[in-house]
C-alpha cells in the first residue's frame, strides 16, 4: 500500500460507471472562498488552543494581505452574487465562520440564497497540521456549533483552512459526522475515503480551475477562462459514458475584481448552457452519491485486486 493509505487507487475506466440525477453528464458545483483572516495573529505559545501559522511579505500586521481579504469580503462578494443570481447559481460556500460573526450582511445574503456551506475552518490562517488530536477534535465541534447557530444548517463537508489537513483530519472528520472531505484533488468524482468509523468521501476541490492558481502565476484571466471552458468540453464530452464532476473553486477579490467579473459570467454562461449539466451544491452531490454510488463502490474494490 502506497501512503498515505487514506483511498484505494482504483483507475477511472476500472469503476462502475456513474450518472448524476436526470441522466446529467457533469455536476457543477461553484466554490466561492469567503474567508477571514487575523489582522494580528496570536502567538503559538506552544501551550494547546489553536496554532497560527501565517505566509506573510512582512512581519505582522500584513496589511497588503489583509486589505485584499477586506477588498474581497466589502466589495467584490456582492459584485459575485450579481453574476450568481444572473444564472440562478446556488453555491457551496468556503466558508471561515469568523465571517458569520463579524459580517451579519454577508450572512443574511447567504442565508437568503438558501446557499450551502463547506467550513474552511474559523479562520483561514489557523492551520490544523501542528494541532494534537483532542485540539482537533475541539475544532471540528466548534466548527459544526458555529455553523448550525448562524445558519441553521447541518455542517456536511470541510476544506481544511489554507489545505492543512493533519495525518488525523479523515478520521476525525467522520467521527464529527461529516461525509465529505474537499482537500482531495485526485479525482474527477467523488470516492470513498478510508476510515476508522462513519463513511466518507473525497468530494474533488481541484485546484487546477482555482482562480488563485492562476492569479499566483500571473496567468490573465482571459486565459482562465478558456481553460475553464476547455476543462468543461472534455469532462461533458467524457461524462455521457460515466459522469464526472467540476468545482469551479473561486475567490472574491480575485474574479469579483472589476477587470475579472466578466470573465466568471462567461463560463458560467458556456457551462450552463449545454443540456446534461446538473448544477449542485457539495451537499447535494455528496448525498447522492452517499445514497447511490458509496456501497456499490466499496464493493466493487474489496472484489478487485487493487490496494
Amino acid at each position: 500500500m502506497l501512503e498515505p493509505d487514506l483511498s484505494v487507487y482504483a483507475p477511472i475506466v476500472d469503476r462502475p460507471k456513474m450518472k448524476w440525477p436526470g441522466g446529467a453528464r457533469v455536476a457543477l458545483w461553484i466554490a466561492p472562498n469567503v474567508e477571514y483572516v487575523d489582522y494580528i495573529p496570536a502567538p503559538n505559545d506552544g501551550k494547546g488552543g489553536f496554532f497560527r501559522q501565517v505566509h506573510t511579505r512582512t512581519p505582522s500586521p500584513d496589511v497588503a494581505q489583509f486589505g485584499n481579504h477586506d477588498y474581497g469580503n466589502r466589495v467584490c462578494f456582492w459584485r459575485m452574487l450579481e453574476v450568481f443570481d444572473h444564472h440562478n447559481i446556488k453555491c457551496t460556500i468556503s466558508l471561515n465562520e469568523a465571517v458569520l460573526q463579524q459580517f451579519p450582511e454577508t450572512l443574511d445574503a447567504m442565508v437568503k440564497r438558501d446557499y450551502d456551506f463547506m467550513s474552511h475552518g474559523i479562520y483561514n490562517n489557523r492551520f490544523l497540521n501542528l494541532l494534537s488530536i483532542e485540539e482537533e477534535r475541539a475544532f471540528f465541534q466548534d466548527c459544526k456549533e458555529t455553523l448550525k447557530r448562524y445558519t441553521g444548517k447541518e455542517l456536511k463537508g470541510m476544506l481544511t483552512p489554507a489545505v492543512s489537513p493533519s495525518a488525523n483530519t479523515h478520521n476525525l472528520m467522520a467521527e464529527a459526522g461529516l461525509i465529505y472531505n474537499a482537500d482531495w484533488g485526485h479525482d474527477d468524482q467523488p470516492f470513498p475515503m478510508k476510515v476508522k468509523s462513519g463513511r466518507l468521501i473525497s468530494m474533488p476541490y481541484n485546484l487546477d480551475l482555482n482562480d488563485g492558481t492562476f492569479n499566483r502565476f500571473g496567468l490573465p484571466p482571459e486565459y482562465w477562462a478558456q481553460c475553464v471552458k476547455d476543462q468543461f468540453d472534455v469532462m461533458y464530452a467524457e461524462g455521457a459514458d460515466n459522469a464526472k464532476q467540476l468545482c469551479l473553486s473561486l475567490h472574491p477579490a480575485l474574479i469579483g475584481h472589476p477587470s475579472r467579473i466578466k470573465y466568471l459570467d462567461e463560463v458560467l454562461g458556456y457551462m450552463l448552457s449545454h443540456e446534461g449539466v446538473w448544477q449542485a451544491t457539495a451537499d447535494e452531490m455528496a448525498e447522492y452519491y452517499m445514497a447511490n454510488y458509496y456501497e456499490t463502490m466499496v464493493s466493487h474494490l474489496e472484489k478487485t485486486s487493487y490496494t
